[in-house]
């Protein structure tokens, strides 16, 4: 999966690429229009898997690509 962040104005907002292996809520909802609150529901009802540190959501590369895979049931 190959992402290119266009806003420079968003928080954390390096150029997310397929050598990344992990993406913030921010950045993977700038790159897929969904929206952060969407993404944090999905998260929290187990549709989209994301590991935490500390405070920090750390949404791993292939957990992304199979919810977008998988779709919106």
């Amino acid at each position: 999966m190959n992402f290119n962040l266009i806003d420079g104005n968003v928080r954390g907002a390096e150029t997310v690429t397929s050598n990344n292996l992990g993406f913030s809520v921010e950045q993977v909802s700038v790159q897929t229009t969904l929206s952060k609150a969407y993404l944090r529901k999905k998260i929290k009802e187990g549709d989209l898997k994301a590991t935490y540190f500390g405070r920090r959501v750390v949404i791993l590369r292939e957990d992304l690509e199979a919810f977008l895979k998988k779709g919106s049931k």
